[in-house]
């Protein structure tokens, strides 16, 4: 990229700025006709838990639920003497994502439905029985006597 800055009539300063490192860097990649390095991502070390990781999900498979200190006892029954942060952290990227549960509300247009229940109230004027009638759209709720 400096170098096709540079061919392109760019100033250091100007290639400098642009790229964001300093004049130097860009007059010590243009004299050595060298481009910057691209780095690439390394791959992960093993680690202590890898010969764990087929049981960890079949644990897990079968009790979602289980917990990363629960695991840890188990495997280390199997011979792990890693540390609880690393177990802790693979079951965090092993276990079943939870369906959120939800309450669905009922829901009716106006005049579509009413519910009625039958009850005894007890008020000043009368002590008759009685019935509540509750309207499915507004939660509405009105009480006559028997």
């Amino acid at each position: 990229m400096i170098l096709d800055l540079h061919r392109q009539g760019l100033s250091v300063s100007a290639i400098a700025r642009q790229v964001g490192v300093d004049r130097k860097t860009v007059r010590t990649y243009i004299a050595k006709g060298l481009e910057p390095p691209a780095y690439k991502k390394r791959p992960p070390a093993p680690s202590l838990v890898d010969r764990f990781e087929p049981y960890l999900r079949e644990r897990l498979e079968a009790y979602p639920t289980l917990t990363a200190r629960r695991l840890l006892r188990e495997i280390g029954e199997r011979g792990y003497s890693g540390s609880y942060s690393v177990v802790r952290d693979r079951v965090r990227g092993i276990r079943p994502v939870r369906s959120a549960v939800y309450e669905t509300r009922f829901e009716m247009p106006p005049g579509e439905q009413a519910q009625v229940d039958f009850a005894r109230f007890e008020v000043e004027f009368a002590d008759e029985p009685g019935s509540s009638a509750s309207s499915g759209c507004s939660r509405w709720c009105s009480a006559t006597p028997g």
